[in-house]
């Protein structure tokens, strides 16, 4: 394994405190793509940047481990984690816009990237520096450009061409498509599914749109107010969906086969983290729920089949069957 997630707890930190995730665990192989989906608020960006050690105040890891590379992270040095970051795994920010130094020239950045990590050699790094944009599809002419200067979707691989200065084993990605037209978000997808191919990397890709991912990654994770709710293969997910949660979201996007169908989008609003209702917490939401169990018990989780389901309908299905 190459990242080991167990029980992670991450919290907003005030009166009260806010937990953005719950008891989270997962574990990830190398070379392998796990997507990561659920609505806004549901603390997907939060994992991310509790994984990276990224994390600023308020916000704070509780409990729990994230074992990369078979070294907890948690409670690391920061100056050891430092040192892993970017050359051992790197982060792709949702804007590159706001990431990038808008008053530095692509080159320069690199520059410091590599520097940062004891590279000296100026002709390393500009050689580097050169391969890694071409990797991306982009002609080294354009490092000498600043980020305004750039489009949308190169800003996006400049990003991504800097998160593989120095060829890491895992890329977290947070939402990285979201600012671009759907022509532009198939575009990177592939650049990226073909990149991991070539370099073997493995990815957390974050995002809000299931069908952004659909064909794209190995394992998929349904989360909902901090905790997942579903996770297995991305394929088995898309063709029988265990979670009502995750039914809902592939129900809200159209199908591109098929007869057509109604969109039917999930009613009500994700919760307050800071005033979680009891039980399940999507069960105001829930259109097959069961209102004596699902208001007040907290499901756990259950295998079925390759997969994983936070839901009572599993452990009632479980008991009929023992």
């Amino acid at each position: 394994m190459l990242l080991e997630v167990d029980e992670l707890c991450i919290e907003y930190l005030g009166a009260p405190p806010t937990r953005a995730v719950d008891r989270v665990s997962f574990s990830l192989e190398e070379r392998t793509f796990l997507g990561i989906v659920g609505e806004s608020g549901c603390g997907k960006s939060t994992l991310l940047f509790g994984i990276a050690q990224l994390l600023s105040p308020p916000a704070e890891i509780r409990s729990g481990s994230v074992r990369f590379m078979k070294q907890d992270l948690v409670g690391l040095d920061e100056s050891r984690v430092r040192g892993m970051r970017w050359r051992n795994f790197s982060v792709v920010m949702q804007s590159a816009m706001s990431a990038l130094n808008p008053v530095k020239t692509v080159s320069a950045q690199y520059a410091d990237a590599m520097r940062a990590h004891g590279e000296r050699d100026r002709a390393a790094i500009a050689s580097r520096s050169e391969e890694v944009l071409r990797l991306v599809g982009i002609d080294p002419v354009h490092l000498h450009s600043y980020p305004h200067q750039l489009s949308g979707g190169m800003r996006q691989r400049v990003m991504i061409a800097m998160a593989l200065l120095f060829s890491p084993q895992l890329i977290l990605m947070d939402e990285p498509t979201s600012a671009l037209d759907v022509v532009a978000q198939r575009s990177l997808m592939v650049q990226i599914k073909e990149l991991q191919n070539q370099l073997g990397f493995a990815v957390i890709f974050v995002t809000h749109d299931m069908s952004l991912v659909a064909n794209f990654s190995d394992r998929l994770a349904v989360m909902y107010a901090g905790r997942f709710v579903e996770l297995g293969g991305t394929r088995a997910t898309f063709d029988r969906p265990l979670h009502p949660y995750t039914r809902g979201l592939l129900d809200a996007f159209p199908s591109i086969s098929g007869p057509r169908q109604p969109l039917v989008g999930i009613g009500g609003y994700p919760p307050d983290l800071a005033d979680l209702p009891a039980g399940c917490h999507f069960h105001p939401r829930c259109p097959v729920r069961m209102e004596s169990l699902c208001q007040l018990v907290e499901p756990e989780g259950n295998r079925v089949g390759d997969s994983e389901v936070r839901c009572h309908l599993y452990a009632e299905e479980r008991s009929s069957a023992g």
